[in-house]
């Protein structure tokens, strides 16, 4: 099985390889077009800003070429949000493959932004969940959510309640970081790999 990791300047992906190395799963990271089309499983991971992440994808032709996909696709944190139809960051047209928009969290006594840490999840519909307890704990980093919506697997509350995780088709995607939220994110990234 060929996995691929999208290479692009907002991708956290040392922690991805290392994740996908105690899986003992062969990847390669690229933002080769031939390679990214010929794998089983694509990978776009993001950590930073989403205007300037976007702009990376569009200099390059990933913006187009992400939502052409036809193998699984799993997007993470600001990969989550770029899959999304427009973030309030910087006011970011995205991908659109959700048809979701992203928004601030609001200010709010108690509750500081970013969204920092550990937090559970919810409501979990997806094969990507199976074999985690309701209520399972992910770490997340974002200032930016998309709200719950009919593309909502998990679901997590901060400040309001909001999308943890997405799915449409062969895309899903988790706002919380996979790749370093223990064995319940290194579950998720098994049942990826074996869908």
């Amino acid at each position: 099985m060929k996995t691929v990791i999208i290479k692009y300047n907002a991708g956290n992906v040392q922690s991805v390889m290392y994740a996908l190395d105690r899986l003992g799963a062969g990847y390669l990271l690229t933002d080769d077009e031939a390679e990214i089309r010929s794998a089983d499983k694509v990978i776009f991971p993001g950590v930073g800003e989403a205007s300037t992440a976007m702009a990376y994808l569009r200099e390059r032709g990933l913006d187009t070429l992400i939502p052409s996909l036809k193998q699984p696709v799993l997007g993470t944190c600001v990969g989550m949000q770029l899959m999304c139809r427009y973030s309030e960051e910087n006011n970011t047209t995205c991908m659109g493959i959700f048809d979701i928009d992203v928004r601030r969290f609001p200010t709010t006594p108690g509750y500081k932004v970013p969204h920092m840490g550990w937090n559970s999840i919810s409501n979990l519909r997806s094969p990507l969940t199976a074999g985690l307890p309701e209520q399972a704990y992910m770490y997340f980093v974002h200032s930016y959510a998309a709200d719950v919506c009919d593309y909502t697997i998990a679901e997590c509350e901060y400040v309001r309640p909001f999308s943890a995780m997405l799915h449409k088709e062969n895309f899903y995607a988790a706002q919380f970081h996979c790749e370093i939220s223990g064995n319940v994110g290194q579950r998720i990234l098994e049942n990826f790999l074996r869908l």
